[in-house]
């Protein structure tokens, strides 16, 4: 079956969009955590969703089209964040956690759409290394929560 460019153009945009949104996210949760290990945890895994956009928006020129230059507005971590700290005073490092595997989450889940789809034989590759990537930091996700 052959590839609709705009549709493919769609999906890497979305994709984008989760890995700004992400990016974010976990910068903000980076500058509310007080652990030290938890901060430089929250800026690595931004800086790899910022390189994730980076190469997801190649692939979206290579095809001809616009890549996104932002996430959506506000970042779903931000919302989160905000909503805890609207119902607790202090928002501790634990809560910020179940937020970044709620992020995880939803990455995960729009990775598998999008590898459901129709991809070129050169995005495949691409997608898939950054899905299983985000697994691996789904399952470290989670054993932080089950930890705390």
């Amino acid at each position: 079956m052959a590839v609709n460019r705009a549709e493919l153009i769609d999906s890497l945009n979305e994709l984008i969009q989760t890995c700004l949104d992400a990016e974010n996210g976990f910068q903000a949760a980076a500058d509310r955590v007080k652990d030290p290990e938890l901060k430089e945890l929250f800026e690595k895994r931004s800086i790899q969703r910022a390189q994730f956009a980076s190469e997801l928006k190649s692939e979206v020129r290579h095809f001809g089209g616009t890549p996104l230059k932002s996430g959506s507005a506000p970042a779903a971590l931000h919302r989160g964040l905000s909503s805890i700290k609207s119902r607790v005073r202090d928002v501790g490092d634990d809560a910020i956690i179940a937020e970044c595997e709620r992020l995880e989450d939803e990455a995960i889940e729009t990775y598998q759409r999008v590898l459901k789809q129709n991809l070129t034989p050169n995005v495949i590759p691409v997608v898939k290394h950054q899905f299983a990537e985000l697994k691996r930091s789904q399952e470290h996700m989670r054993g932080l929560g089950k930890a705390a």
